[in-house]
């Protein structure tokens, strides 16, 4: 019987690649998107905002090749669930990230526009500051569907119990709340709630890592693999 160890390995490091990748491409554009001169910033450091954009799609290819691997098995528990992580953590998820990245490649062609013909008009600077926006308007859409994704997906994992279902409680509850403080920066209450995004954070990296040092329960896989009453 299929042991699955490969399938849990590449699933763990899909994890760590693409939390990484967001996590740097932050690091590498927390300068430049930010003030008033934005445009000009850009423009003299465009290999930043290119590194930045490379990064987002990295991260957004990893987490959605993700589910690719584990619909396989989701599938023989519940189909309906497994398709429905696949288009949520896949297809849309994978989508707002291009789209992420393609509005911050488009301010770096921009800006290089905006500085060659020396443009300090307010309609070109407004159309910089749109392309910027596009960032804020992607982030809920983000969101939205980052978080249907994951609860599909820890129930899909506390119902199989591939991984202990403590873990698939952790990532449930973290889901929860980082959905919480999204929703009160979207009522205008936002006050400094960034460190409840945690909890999420660091429950995948404790399950990238489980996956790749344990792989997933095998009695609970023998049982998934041998189960023909899953639906």
């Amino acid at each position: 019987m299929k042991s699955y160890r490969l399938t849990a390995v590449i699933v763990g490091i899909l994890y760590i690649i693409g939390t990484v990748s967001g996590i740097f491409s932050l690091i590498v554009t927390r300068n430049l998107l930010v003030g008033g001169d934005f445009l000009t910033k850009i423009a003299g450091n465009p290999s930043q905002i290119n590194l930045g954009a490379f990064l987002v799609l990295l991260m957004g290819l990893s987490l959605t090749a993700m589910p690719v691997f584990l619909y396989p098995l989701f599938k023989k528990k519940n189909e309906t669930l497994a398709l429905g992580m696949v288009i949520f953590r896949g297809a849309l998820e994978g989508s707002t990230y291009i789209l992420m990245a393609v509005s911050w490649l488009l301010l770096g062609v921009y800006s290089q526009e905006f500085i060659t013909v020396e443009a300090e008009g307010a309609s070109l600077r407004a159309v910089g500051n749109v392309l910027l926006q596009a960032r804020d308007i992607i982030s809920p859409i983000l969101t939205i569907v980052f978080i249907i994704g994951a609860i599909l997906l820890y129930v899909l994992f506390y119902l199989t119990k591939l991984i202990p279902r403590w873990l698939s409680l952790w990532g449930l509850i973290g889901a929860v709340i980082y959905v919480s403080v999204d929703l009160l920066k979207l009522f205008g209450l936002d006050t400094n709630l960034n460190t409840l995004y945690l909890p999420l954070a660091i429950q995948e990296m404790v399950m990238a890592f489980w996956l790749i040092i344990k792989g997933f329960e095998q009695k609970a896989l023998d049982e998934l693999l041998t189960d023909k009453h899953s639906v």
